[in-house]
């Protein structure tokens, strides 16, 4: 495939050819599958600026196209609805949350959603925006400063995040599932082309004046894709290599962010407490997984070495 000496990656006609193949084949597949966007064109400069602008840069770039990987696949989703393959859990799922987790007020069961949307204020609606906004810089983050300071802990982070959301979306398509904010504006009729919702992080748009999350949820490849919650999944990820990696009080700013992210999916209606249950199990199961395959394959284990000797 590519030259390598040393299995350090060089810029030859064959790895410019390949790396023009895949980026041309990226765009056409795109186009055909979810329509041209400019966020394809930013991709596709970022990885190729860092491909072709020094070696570590391109070690840099070749660690992180495992993230890289994980976007084109959420992003592919597009085109192939789960709510195509299962019918979509609207009223069953509401009506377990509230069996479960009901809040009685004045004689009436509310869902914690329900309840904690009476109880919002600007100071709650600017720290859960704070909380939520962490769920991609504190993950990319974490995984850039173990990229320089431990590329097997960057590969292990790395794909069991993938792995983890892999497992995530099976659910997905096994289980469509509406978020709670979906009762709130739509009922509980499915309407298969429904946009997504900023739902109560609207709020924290409207305290500061912008369109962040607005811009954010406009981009969502499928609304009904709440069960089980990655956002909640994430940061117990970033919490585990975390603790694994002995970072002392970061760890603690770890843990806070954990707490602050499960709280906010469903004080903003994103999730219900189901939802974070479910996506805590998934990143679990996911870092048990990995655990086992890195221990039990010595072809995986293999493949983890020639990996991370072409980005040290």
């Amino acid at each position: 495939m590519t030259n390598v000496y040393g299995n350090e990656v060089h810029i030859n006609a064959k790895t410019v050819s390949i790396v023009t193949a895949f980026s041309i084949s990226y765009l056409i597949l795109s186009f055909l599958l979810v329509g041209f966007k400019t966020d394809q064109l930013v991709l596709l400069g970022i990885f190729n600026v860092l491909f072709y602008a020094s070696a570590i840069t391109r070690k840099f770039i070749l660690g992180f196209t495992i993230f890289i990987v994980y976007w084109i696949i959420f992003d592919y989703m597009k085109a192939f609805p789960n709510y195509n393959f299962k019918d979509v859990a609207i009223g069953s799922l509401y009506n377990a949350e509230k069996s479960l987790f009901g809040i009685n007020i004045n004689g009436k069961i509310l869902t914690p959603n329900e309840y904690l949307r009476l109880r919002s204020t600007d100071v709650i609606d600017a720290l859960a925006g704070f909380f939520y906004l962490c769920w991609i810089p504190v993950p990319l983050g974490f995984a850039a400063y173990l990229f320089f300071k431990n590329k097997r802990q960057f590969l292990y982070f790395s794909l069991t995040f993938v792995l983890v959301n892999l497992l995530g979306f099976v659910v997905y398509y096994a289980y469509p599932a509406a978020p709670p904010w979906y009762i709130q504006f739509h009922g509980f009729n499915f309407h298969p082309l429904t946009q997504g919702n900023t739902a109560g992080l609207a709020r924290f748009d409207k305290l500061f004046n912008i369109h962040l999350f607005k811009s954010i949820y406009e981009k969502g490849s499928n609304v009904f894709a709440a069960m089980p919650s990655l956002h909640s999944s994430y940061p117990v990820i970033v919490l585990y290599y975390g603790i694994k990696n002995r970072l002392g009080w970061v760890n603690v700013f770890f843990a806070l962010v954990t707490i602050g992210i499960w709280f906010t999916a469903v004080y903003a209606s994103h999730h219900y407490v189901l939802d974070v249950l479910a996506g805590i199990f998934t990143a679990v199961s996911g870092i048990v997984l990995f655990n086992w395959l890195t221990a039990s394959s010595k072809k995986f284990q293999h493949f983890l070495s020639n990996y991370e000797a072409v980005i040290r």
